[in-house]
């Protein structure tokens, strides 16, 4: 099941319309573009969320929910990241990485300067879980 939900969040994005291309330099668009419970875990949901980075877009470093487990791919550009104090890394498209519950996502953000980017981020989260982001304190 988990498959084939990802596969269909895959080919519905990748077969809409290039939304980065409107997204200034130096932002980020979050969308959540689907939510489901998973019905043979109760209290679990998956969460499909597109994050679009205009060219040298970045989010600010962050945690997420502490039930998310999350697995992300690039499916559009490059993408820099850097987890906890692990290397920071750039992913293209097809390549993906994984946050574990707790872990501390340092560096998120365009690798390109002129191009457009984007990932999903697929969450298995508690489905109470309303806040999925919470930035770091300046």
């Amino acid at each position: 099941m988990f498959r084939n939900l990802l596969l269909a969040a895959l080919v519905t994005v990748s077969t809409a319309p290039t939304l980065a291309a409107d997204v200034a330099s130096g932002e980020a668009r979050v969308t959540t573009i689907f939510d489901h419970p998973l019905p043979s875990v109760p209290g679990k949901s998956l969460r499909g969320v597109l994050v679009e980075y205009g060219p040298g877009g970045s989010s600010p470093s962050h945690t997420h929910a502490a039930s998310a487990f999350i697995t992300a791919t690039i499916i559009e550009g490059a993408v820099r990241s850097r987890i906890n104090d692990g290397p920071e890394k750039v992913f293209r498209v097809g390549e993906s990485f994984v946050e574990m519950p707790g872990d501390h996502h340092g560096v998120s953000a365009n690798a390109s300067d002129n191009n457009p980017s984007k990932l999903l981020a697929v969450f298995v989260v508690d489905t109470d879980d309303t806040k999925l982001t919470t930035p770091d304190r300046p």
